[in-house]
């Protein structure tokens, strides 16, 4: 047991030269307004330290394997969970390198993501994840039609009408045949070997057939492939839930923060402990900060909790995910609960006006 736990443990340790490189507590002028957010961003961008990190979660996942072949099923489950919770971290940290905002070159940025997390873990391409999510969703969060993330919400059911059966079935998709069917025909489209991509499916088959050989079939089952299939793409489901309002987002004009405050969430703004678990498992990096991001999304992941204090919380502050009258999945049943339109979204009334385009920033934006 002292053996992975060293491992699991200098993993951890390798992450923290990039948190404490980025840290805003550090220098003579902790950011606060997004110009010194900006500065501090632009001074102590590297190309190194992004390295460290991406190595210190792998390195972590190493460690969970070698538990896996030294504990039985309650060490299966353990790391399974574990795994997953790191793939999750590892999809945020390329969310930001699609941004370019990882490292120093945003060449750099891609190539070290598609190395370590597209194409381990079989995602799309950088270019074709940056553009479902920079150039489509971020303008048109929440617009029926228009943006890829509410189609995949109502393609898992999540529409007007929806009973509660289908409706909570809905929520965990990922984990119902279906969402599972959806999650492995994604892998087959993504993989499928094309002129001068066949290398994308060595990678992704490598690191089970590695982990089953050098550790273990342990590792290879529960080190990679349930987290991968199941519980991984549960997490990100759940993180893409509270993201927004998505079926009674209100519609707004002005600033970016005005057009964001109406169909952005903020989970857990006044219990510290709830909010430490999300950051440390299914909300990792700047996810729980989703209203931050969407307002400034050239903004590295360190800096956005100084940002929310600068700009506030959107109307909309959740203290639950599931239970209670503001919970997020309580509100989703509710918006849904109204008559359906014919394209899908939340009908519309006289008295709201069409929703405009958020006006792009300058700099480089987040994708997921």
């Amino acid at each position: 047991m002292l053996i992975p736990l060293m491992i699991i443990v200098a993993g951890i340790v390798l992450r923290q030269v990039d948190r404490w490189w980025f840290s805003p507590a550090r220098g003579d002028d902790p950011p606060g307004s997004l110009h010194t957010v900006m500065a501090a961003q632009r001074r102590r961008a590297n190309d190194v330290t992004p390295v460290l990190l991406l190595a210190g979660h792998w390195l972590e996942v190493a460690g969970w394997w070698v538990l896996a072949v030294r504990t039985g099923p309650v060490g299966w489950v353990a790391v399974t969970v574990a795994v997953a919770v790191k793939f999750r971290h590892l999809q945020e940290v390329s969310h930001f390198a699609v941004h370019g905002v990882l490292t120093r070159s945003a060449k750099a940025g891609t190539a070290w993501t598609e190395a370590t997390v597209h194409a381990p873990l079989g995602f799309v391409p950088v270019p074709v994840r940056r553009e479902k999510h920079v150039r489509q969703h971020h303008p048109n969060a929440t617009v029926a039609g228009v943006d890829p993330n509410l189609a995949e919400l109502h393609r898992a059911g999540l529409l007007p009408g929806a009973r509660p059966f289908r409706f909570a079935l809905a929520v965990v998709h990922p984990l119902t045949p279906t969402g599972l069917a959806h999650t492995c025909r994604t892998l087959a489209t993504t993989l499928r070997p094309r002129r001068g991509s066949w290398w994308r499916l060595l990678a992704f088959a490598a690191v089970p057939v590695a982990a089953g050989l050098l550790v273990g079939w342990p590792a290879a089952l529960f080190g990679f492939l349930l987290p991968r299939l199941l519980l991984y793409p549960q997490l990100a489901w759940m993180s893409l839930l509270v993201e927004h309002r998505w079926f009674d987002a209100e519609p707004a004009a002005g600033s970016p923060a005005a057009i964001e405050a109406a169909r952005c969430l903020r989970l857990y703004p006044r219990s510290p402990v709830l909010a430490l678990l999300a950051r440390g498992t299914w909300l990792p990096n700047g996810d729980l900060f989703h209203y931050a991001h969407s307002v400034h999304p050239a903004v590295r992941w360190n800096y956005l909790p100084a940002l929310e204090r600068s700009i506030g919380n959107p109307e909309y502050t959740p203290q639950a995910l599931l239970l209670g009258r503001s919970a997020v999945i309580i509100r989703h049943h509710r918006a849904l609960g109204g008559r359906r339109h014919e394209d899908g979204g939340r009908a519309p009334t006289k008295s709201s006006p069409a929703r405009p385009r958020a006006r792009s920033l300058s700099g480089p934006e987040r994708l997921r």
